[in-house]
């Protein structure tokens, strides 16, 4: 299926491409017809795209800003480079399950396409590395979206120097990447003040240690004048924390993050703190949960 709007002067911002079969050969064919494209999402039941694609894409499209090429199996690493030179405004860019790539042309990538703001990296086990994450600090300062699930090569060296390097991050999910420990999470806490959503999920090595650099920050940061700015300051802060299966945290650490960061929810329907599996984790509660406890225990019951 395509959508493509077409005009004197532009010709589709957005092309989507849905096919059982041939879209390699249907995206040769349709390439070089639109030169203005910026936005490209190739969606695939199966893996069909090959790097010849890519290369033509980016010879022809070099207006490209939004390019998902997702689940591409067969993608190696001479699309990476093909991309490094034909697409350096790339602002968005997702290569999520492409688990071909090496580091070595994640790095290359970062190093012409700087203007990079939201990359999905979700199981690229052998481009996201530290290597790989040292470069995205080093060349991508832009960045404010990162997925980094289940990419088990990912440590401390490689979060630190995200941290370091792209203080305008506001969604990190490190999904699975069991290599990390409390010194991720510090080096985010303090280098990433507008830091929204954090994923830890199966993240077993962070402790109290990491919550409570959560905490601190968030009380460093508070601003002077309370009472007038009290509103902008509850819109500020981590909104979304998953920390499932992190066994390691303890009740009295979570609680003073949940009392810190008013977004954070414990309550039905608006878990923004997720929690699953962590079973020592029970009594924690938001304030709104307590708040609604409280009222429900004051209610008089009829008498029997």
């Amino acid at each position: 299926m395509l959508f493509a709007r077409d005009s004197p002067i532009c010709v589709s911002l957005a092309l989507f491409f849905r096919c059982k079969n041939n879209m390699n050969n249907l995206v040769l064919s349709l390439a070089p017809k639109f030169t203005k494209l910026q936005t490209l999402v190739l969606r695939q039941d199966k893996p069909q795209l090959e790097d010849n694609a890519v290369e033509t894409i980016v010879s022809y499209c070099h207006d490209l800003q939004d390019l998902d090429l997702s689940k591409s199996f067969k993608l190696s690493d001479l699309s990476l480079y093909a991309l490094a030179h034909g697409s350096p405004n790339l602002t968005k860019l997702n290569i999520s399950g492409c688990t071909a790539f090496s580091d070595v042309s994640l790095e290359y990538l970062t190093e012409f396409c700087r203007k990079l703001k939201f990359l999905n990296l979700c199981g690229c086990v052998n481009g996201a590395t530290d290597r790989a994450l040292q470069a995205i600090g080093r060349n991508c300062s832009q960045l404010q979206s990162l997925n980094l699930g289940w990419c088990e090569n990912v440590g401390d060296v490689g979060v630190m120097s995200l941290a370091y390097g792209c203080p305008d991050l506001r969604t990190l999910d490190l999904c699975g990447c069991v290599c990390i420990t409390d010194d991720s999470v510090i080096a985010l806490a303090n280098r990433c003040p507008r830091l929204r959503s954090l994923c830890l999920y199966y993240c077993r090595n962070i402790t109290d240690r990491a919550m409570y650099s959560l905490v601190h920050n968030r009380v460093k940061n508070k601003p002077a004048t309370w009472e007038s700015r009290k509103g902008r300051y509850d819109e500020e802060g981590l909104k979304s924390l998953n920390i499932s299966q992190c066994t390691a945290i303890t009740p009295p650490a979570v609680q003073a993050l949940c009392d810190s960061f008013p977004a954070l929810h414990t309550c039905s329907g608006r878990h923004s703190l997720v929690m699953s599996g962590c079973w020592n984790l029970t009594s924690v509660h938001c304030a709104c949960a307590v708040q609604a406890h409280h009222t429900a225990s004051s209610i008089p019951h009829p008498a029997h």
